[in-house]
């Protein structure tokens, strides 16, 4: 969960500068897409216990979307898609991941 919880906050970091930087910078972009990637591998090495515990987690799309990031990157992968994730699901994630470490530490 720590991993988890540290792409995140890389994530935040590198996009602060809002969403015209993102979509205008490749390096942001590349850095975060591989935050995004480690994050969702990391997401699928917990156990179903612990995922059954968090169930406003929607962990199976976690999962799906590591899959586009790692099997669809040639021309599948919609920057503002991704955007409208770190904006609007990523905040929510913090926060229940910090909850889960809370809970379980």
């Amino acid at each position: 969960m720590h991993h988890i919880l540290e792409c995140i906050e890389a994530i935040q970091t590198y996009t602060y500068q809002g969403r015209e930087d993102f979509l205008s910078n490749s390096l942001i972009q590349d850095a975060v897409l591989r935050r995004l990637q480690i994050m969702a591998e990391s997401t699928q090495r917990l156990s179903d216990e612990l995922k059954a515990q968090v169930p406003n987690v929607d962990w199976k799309a976690l999962s799906g979307f590591r899959n586009i990031l790692v099997h669809d990157y040639l021309g599948g992968i919609s920057l503002n898609r991704v955007w409208n994730a770190i904006e609007k699901d990523l905040p929510i994630l913090k926060q229940q991941v910090k909850l889960i470490l809370q809970r379980f530490h």
